[in-house]
């Protein structure tokens, strides 16, 4: 089954999105929308055909370590393999490193049928587009030839290399080092040495190499290592040299996850005889810099995971719901004879539903929103075009990352009670994929790192500027939604909640220096997050107004959706913004003594 129905991807993109427009810029113009049909539809027929038939097999049959080689099921190959044939690896790369050049928004709405089919699968190609995209951004010519390009063909694949056992997340206590060892046709050659852990996709055997991304620290010109941050370097390590020998890299164990598991994730050392061979990525002390292109785009995708897996609970709970006959109406529910009736009649079970819907299709128009502001940012014809892009890009970043990440999560608990004690068990697949979810807060960040992100460097640290701007594009919203006598009531909300909102950090800027401003940055995100998604609703609500007649169901969804989220949801910000505006200390106050 495809797990994200097509109408709702070709109403996001074309009804909502309007990409049909991007063709209109020089970069997109070898393309068209008959293009973009073709490309989501390919997309549904493999993620189906070829990703999803393994999904629990995946999860039941570890990867192994065996011989210092690291063994997987063979189905996962072969839906890569499929993959790459069908050009999916290069499909938002420019012609330029032998991509097909399609808008960012088309190509992660085609990327998100891979991840609700089968999203450990998934995370091999996600990573290494991540990978590749920096290499194309910030490689020489020589290294993009010998990494970037072997990537967008499907051939190699690649990793981050960022956490250490002992570091976790504080980067600036890494300690893996690299040491300067002349120069060659591939640039600045470095010996590693060091341990990372948590490398999702850190070995297999089904690609030709993997391109380790790595974070290390090394000396500027003067011989120093600057402490923190300042320190740190970008270097391409791959498992296999130029002249086909072995790195020194080895994998000194698997990591057993909850969830996740079809993508191998691992403890690697480099350097244990000697030294890893590595090229430094742009120049000494830019590593963390530099990796933040990967990590941007990577956060997006964890986002758009996090709501493929959301449609993926949803869509099962849903056909459970329709099917599975129990209990009887109020009115008949003394008569023994009367029949059973099926479960999605109870108002209980259309509430968690509902629920899943909202969080679902939410956090997917999250998620394609920041997707086609990168094509914004990118390719948009007014320089000023493209700086909001990047401005409202920069800001929603951490809310993309996570608004999916934890209401995904939350869609797919509500899946799993939907079902029953059946959803409890290995029979329904509702349990893998909440499993499966659990990490998307975790990895790429977590929710406590997005939110001080966001709070911290994206709100206070440029005076709310860039939030007064989305602002901005909220009210325009709200004012779009009154020519609707039935949208009015959920503009004048909207306006009201975004008064709250700029209010309460209007507060905090004038406290900017409280020791506890900060304290609550992961409620801000929280906050923010939902009214963002609300006034994406809202927007959907008037796009869908245009739809025509043998639309009317889905407008009639958009709208019943869109006014449960206001409902149900959006009020829960109005305390959080309370707790942020007045530093509530109830939590980070409490000494650690107690305990």
């Amino acid at each position: 089954m495809d797990f994200i129905p097509r109408q709702e991807i070709s109403f996001l993109l074309n009804d909502w999105l309007q990409v049909g427009a991007l063709v209109d810029r020089p970069y997109f113009s070898q393309h068209n929308e008959d293009v973009f049909e073709q490309v989501l539809d390919l997309a549904a027929t493999i993620a189906r055909d070829a990703f999803a038939p393994h999904y629990q097999r995946s999860d039941a049959v570890e990867p192994k370590l065996v011989d210092g080689k690291v063994e997987l099921i063979p189905e996962i190959q072969a839906a890569l393999e499929t993959y790459a044939e069908a050009g999916f690896c290069a499909a938002a790369f420019p012609e330029t490193v032998g991509g097909m050049q399609l808008p960012f928004c088309v190509s992660a709405a085609a990327f998100s049928h891979f991840m609700a089919a089968n999203t450990p699968t998934a995370g091999y190609p996600m990573l290494t587009s991540a990978n590749a995209r920096l290499l194309a951004e910030f490689g020489s010519e020589s290294q993009i030839e010998a990494w970037c390009k072997p990537q967008v063909e499907g051939r190699v694949f690649g990793t981050m290399c960022l956490s250490e056992p002992q570091a976790g997340s504080s980067l600036a206590d890494i300690r893996t080092s690299a040491e300067y060892d002349g120069f060659d046709h591939l640039g600045h050659r470095y010996r590693i040495r060091g341990n990372k852990m948590w490398i999702s996709g850190g070995d297999q055997e089904m690609s030709e190499n993997i391109v380790h991304l790595v974070l290390a620290k090394a000396a500027d010109d003067t011989g120093a290592v600057l402490p923190g941050v300042k320190g740190i370097s970008l270097f391409a390590v791959p498992k296999f040299l130029p002249d086909g020998t072995r790195n020194d890299i080895a994998v000194a164990g698997l990591n057993h996850k909850m969830g996740y598991r079809g993508t191998v994730n691992c403890l690697l050392n480099f350097g244990e005889t000697g030294g890893a061979t590595g090229w430094r990525i742009g120049d000494v002390g830019q590593g963390l810099e530099i990796m933040f292109t990967m990590m941007n785009e990577a956060r997006i995708m964890v986002g758009l995971g996090a709501a493929a897996l959301a449609f993926r609970g949803y869509a099962r709970s849903l056909d459970y719901a329709k099917e599975r006959p129990q209990g009887r109406t109020l009115a008949n529910g003394k008569d023994p004879e009367s029949a059973p009736i099926p479960i999605i009649a109870h108002p209980d079970v259309k509430r968690m539903l509902m629920l899943q819907k909202a969080y679902a299709e939410g956090g997917l128009a999250l998620t394609l929103y920041a997707a086609r502001l990168v094509d914004d940012a990118e390719t948009a014809s007014e320089p000023q075009d493209r700086e909001t892009a990047e401005r409202l890009l920069g800001l929603l970043t951490p809310i993309v990352k996570s608004w999916p990440s934890e209401f995904g999560l939350a869609a797919n608990d509500q899946a799993i009670q939907v079902h029953g004690g059946y959803g409890y068990t290995r029979d329904y697949d509702v349990e893998q994929t909440y499993r499966d979810n659990r990490l998307n807060p975790i990895h790429e960040g977590t929710y406590g790192i997005q939110g001080l992100d966001f709070l911290g460097r994206k709100v206070l640290r440029n005076g709310a500027r860039d939030l007064e701007l989305l602002f901005d594009k909220m009210r325009a919203t709200a004012a779009k939604a009154r020519h609707d006598p039935d949208l009015g009531e959920l503009a004048d909300q909207l306006d009201a909640y975004v008064s709250e909102g700029s209010g309460a950090i209007s507060d905090l800027l004038n406290h900017a220096a409280h020791p506890a401003a900060l304290d609550n940055a992961s409620v801000a995100l929280s906050a923010f997050g939902h009214l963002v998604v609300a006034w994406l609703w809202l927007d959907q609500a008037v796009a869908a107004t245009a739809l025509p007649d043998d639309k009317v169901l889905l407008k009639k969804a958009k709208r019943a959706t869109c006014r449960f989220f206001f409902e149900w949801e959006l009020p829960k910000v109005s305390h959080q913004f309370a707790l942020v505006k007045t530093c509530n200390a109830a939590a980070s106050g409490v000494d650690e003594s107690l305990f």
